[in-house]
């Protein structure tokens, strides 16, 4: 692709607001992009390469090692990692960068530390290193830093995977199943499908692999009283709503207005009835309290710090820090707890984040199962089996992406004794 000197100007600019860190990346971009016509094509490269930025932020500093202004760091990944040739820039750059691009382009590798070669901040690399080895960290990081699938989930109210997989293909769209989840389908490539017949129809939603093998974990049957706790947009609570057929009772509470409000639409376009949106103040409002010990199955996608998406949104890893950590372990400890004050003896609750780091995954379900004794602990591979999907990572969900192709994930399941 030609780079324009537009192009490269408005690609400079969204950099510049992304590295400021004052808000999500994907929030950037849509601000741009609302005032900024720019075509499709050029949207895709600016995104793609503003994120590749993002991902790559170490090494580029490095490579650039004079500050790294946002338009440096653009070139420089630009050349360095995306192949850009000088030719498809000279339109869009001044005789001083062009003879500078050619020096960045001739350096050598520089000598990186292991954080540097992970391309994540020391602390965080500090945190993982403590749990497993360099190797290990460094093809975790590797899978981290590469563009996420576009994974879609069938709404088997609506049809079978079977079904939308052939009319994809015939739409020129390649996709084939989900290596383990039963409703899901892998996208080639990201194609826009927000106004697709099947999306419109609500035969499909966007969800990551991962994400969907939580519904089998809390299993809800039809008739059931259940729980999305920390539902935020729905999408997990259309999968549950989809397993239950739309029958008995499903609780979607948050503490965001603005997210609940964006679930309705999707709820209509699903076929749901079943669903109850609900804001709530926190595990200990009144809406909560009045349904404590009456829920069959709780699912609990606690608010965490998001670094097992870095695929998806690979600011978080700049943007959380080691106190925001410990603020989100605090809050994950109280939610857990409050919420399984729902479940009816008998019943289930799924914890679950998109982190990972122990102390907001093994250590919050370590430390409520010691004082709760009420909880018994299942095996999340048993459970999985008996619904024929052949995946072991222990007692616990552990998902990462260098090894399962999904986002990092963790799930455990607790049931209240009888």
């Amino acid at each position: 692709m030609r780079v324009t000197e537009k192009m490269l100007d408005a690609l400079v600019d969204v950099l510049a607001d992304m590295l400021k860190f004052n808000q999500p990346a994907d929030g950037v971009l849509s601000n741009h992009f609302r005032v900024d016509r720019t075509g499709g094509r050029e949207r895709a490269w600016i995104a793609e390469t503003a994120y590749a930025v993002l991902r790559r932020k170490r090494l580029l500093e490095r490579i650039v090692s004079d500050g790294g202004t946002p338009r440096r760091l653009v070139l420089a990944a630009l050349v360095r990692l995306q192949g850009v040739s000088q030719r498809q820039l000279a339109e869009a750059v001044s005789a001083r960068e062009m003879d500078w691009l050619a020096e960045i382009k001739a350096r050598p590798e520089p000598a990186l530390s292991l954080a540097e070669q992970a391309d994540l901040p020391d602390w965080l690399a500090e945190r993982l290193l403590a749990c497993m080895g360099a190797e290990e960290l460094l093809a975790l990081a590797r899978g981290l830093n590469q563009p996420a699938p576009l994974d879609l989930r069938v709404n088997a109210m609506k049809a079978g995977r079977e079904e939308v997989l052939a009319r994809l293909t015939a739409d020129g769209i390649a996709a084939a199943t989900c290596r383990y989840a039963p409703m899901g389908l892998r996208l080639k490539g990201r194609p826009s499908l927000a106004r697709h017949p099947l999306f419109l129809d609500g035969q499909v939603e966007v969800q990551d692999e991962g994400s969907q093998l939580l519904g089998l974990l809390l299993a809800p049957k039809r008739g059931e009283m259940v729980a999305d706790f920390c539902a935020g947009a729905g999408g997990k609570t259309l999968l549950l709503g989809a397993m239950m057929r739309s029958t008995g009772r499903l609780y979607a509470f948050d503490v965001a207005e603005k997210r609940l409000a964006r679930m309705k639409p999707r709820l209509a376009r699903a076929g749901l009835s079943n669903v109850h949106p609900a804001l709530i103040g926190g595990e200990n409002d009144i809406k909560v309290k009045r349904l404590a010990g009456k829920i069959d199955r709780v699912l609990v996608d606690a608010p965490c710090s998001g670094l097992g998406t870095l695929r998806r949104n690979p600011d978080l890893k700049w943007r959380q820090t080691p106190a925001s950590v410990e603020e989100l372990t605090r809050k994950q400890a109280d939610i857990l707890a409050g919420a399984a004050r729902l479940v009816k003896p008998g019943g289930r609750v799924v914890y679950a984040t998109c982190s990972i780091l122990p102390e907001e995954n093994e250590a919050i379900v370590d430390a409520f199962v010691a004082s709760h004794a009420d909880f018994t602990r299942l095996s999340v591979a048993d459970l999985l089996a008996k619904s024929g999907i052949a995946l072991d990572t222990g007692a616990d969900l552990r998902l990462l992406p260098h090894m399962h192709g999904t986002d990092g994930f963790y799930a455990a399941v607790l049931e209240r004794r009888p």
